[in-house]
């Protein structure tokens, strides 16, 4: 397991070096949240160690390929041709002078470090003889699940910001949770924690509890809303009516 763990940390630094040479062209980071959607892929080739896989790696494949190329679909459209995005610029406003350079550690090693503790739920799949059960039924489900809930979040969010009607979305899935896109990845890596939950290694629980605190506190829910209320009118609103990230009945 160490030795599988370090080869992936390793494979995501010079990953994340790339990335950074990229961003001394680009003069942007935002790249980095695009690169974040393929980091598992990327470790789950590494953890690949023969082939034919069985039918919880064949699955588990599956899951993780369609979770990597949505995401890196949606952020890739989202983010192209467009200024740095205004999280980066804070953090490269307050790490002046040097940024670019230093932004080798702040952003894209960091990142490939977070992605490393994302790997601690997957490794265990394809290095242990992990057979399909109850829990891990319940792991799939609730992973494809959220990776359904996620996706259909985004497509709505993006119909909505190019019809350009009104200022706050609170149709659809966005009526029951102010941020359902991050509800649904939530439940992807709880998912896959159920997964890989019957193997030998309980520190697994790191992954989903990184990725929980990444999407509410860290630079997900609270970080998107610290400043949201001021760029979008009626948002306050919408806050006292319905759910930060649990979906649930709006209040009237």
């Amino acid at each position: 397991m160490l030795d599988l763990y370090t080869t992936t940390l390793i494979y995501f630094l010079v990953f994340g070096f790339i990335g950074w040479v990229l961003s001394l062209f680009l003069k942007n980071v935002t790249h980095v949240d695009s690169m974040w959607a393929l980091f598992p892929l990327l470790g789950t080739f590494v953890c690949i160690q023969t082939l034919p896989l069985n039918l919880m790696q064949t699955l588990f494949f599956c899951l993780i390929f369609l979770w990597s190329l949505r995401l890196f679909a949606y952020l890739t459209k989202r983010n192209w041709g467009k200024a740095e995005d205004s999280r980066y610029q804070v953090i490269r406003k307050n790490n002046e002078p040097l940024f670019k350079y230093k932004s080798l550690y702040i952003i894209f090693w960091l990142q490939a470090f977070m992605a490393s503790i994302l790997m601690l739920s997957i490794i265990p799949i394809f290095i242990n003889d992990i057979t399909i059960n109850t829990l891990s039924v319940i792991g799939f489900l609730l992973a494809f699940f959220g990776l359904a809930y996620e996706s259909i979040a985004d497509w709505q969010l993006s119909n909505f910001l190019k019809s350009k009607k009104g200022s706050v979305m609170n149709q659809g899935l966005w009526r029951y949770s102010r941020h359902p896109n991050y509800f649904g990845e939530f439940l992807v890596w709880w998912g896959i924690y159920l997964i890989s939950f019957n193997s030998i290694f309980s520190f697994t629980l790191l992954s989903p509890i990184l990725m929980s605190l990444l999407l509410l506190k860290v630079s997900g829910a609270e970080l998107l809303e610290s400043t949201i209320v001021d760029r979008r009118q009626g948002y306050a609103e919408y806050i006292k009516q319905t759910p930060m990230f649990f979906p649930w009945f709006r209040k009237r």
